[in-house]
């Protein structure tokens, strides 16, 4: 009886190991490195491997904990991983944080990209902290503090560089500009989708922003930042 448990058992582990899920990965990993080098970025081996260890880190807890609506690690690839890192080059100084991070973007995707810089990632939610402070210990991210806290009650007593917020209502925002958390110079960096909603976020600032249509390989749908600079 034991011995055919441990057959069944022997069985079920060289089935997934051929399931789908286990195979793609290669693919998954040709994919980034095709997009990587469609956006003119040139990620180390070492930080290639990381990206890819995040992408199956989130895609496991995304099984228990629904931190994101994107169900298919590849799918992932140009959803999160290349829309995070597309904004790579407008990013500005040494101190970044990330309002409203959820599970982690675009701010753990950036921090791998720069190691030379430090990031801050802000999100009120217990379980997506709680995954991005597992996120930062398994890939051995030392650049990188998740910080739990409601924006508008955020005081860190400093000030960053650049401000980025992905997934979060500019009218949200608004309370990181009045409590002067963007340095002098500095950018606010607005993730978007449509052109449209661009436009309208420009009602939340009143500074003049200049709005860049990005383009993001394996990704059929707009993407625009809206970028804001403090001189």
């Amino acid at each position: 009886m034991q011995d055919r448990h441990e057959g069944s058992d022997g069985a079920s582990v060289k089935q997934a190991a051929h399931s789908p899920e286990a195979t793609q990965w290669p693919i998954i990993e040709d994919r980034l490195s095709q997009g990587c080098a469609a956006l003119g970025l040139r990620p180390t081996p070492e930080q290639q491997a990381r990206l890819i260890a995040f992408l199956r880190l989130l895609a496991r807890w995304n099984q228990a904990y629904n931190l994101t609506a994107v169900r298919d690690p590849l799918a992932m690839v140009a959803k999160h991983l290349l829309d995070s890192l597309a904004i790579a080059p407008f990013l500005f100084g040494e101190t970044v944080l990330d309002v409203g991070t959820g599970a982690g973007l675009p701010g753990l995707p950036l921090a791998i990209l720069a190691p030379e810089r430090r990031f801050w990632l802000l999100d009120s939610n217990n379980k997506k902290i709680r995954f991005v402070r597992q996120a930062v210990l398994e890939l051995g991210l030392t650049n990188v503090e998740p910080v739990q806290s409601r924006i508008e009650a955020y005081r860190p007593g400093r000030k960053f560089s650049t401000i980025v917020s992905r997934a979060v209502a500019a009218e949200s925002v608004v309370p990181v500009l009045n409590a002067g958390l963007c340095d002098r110079p500095g950018r606010l960096l607005l993730m978007k989708g449509r052109a449209d909603e661009a436009a309208e976020d420009r009602r939340w600032v009143a500074i003049n922003p200049c709005v860049h249509r990005l383009t993001i390989p394996f990704l059929d749908a707009p993407r625009h930042l809206i970028e804001l600079r403090s001189d």
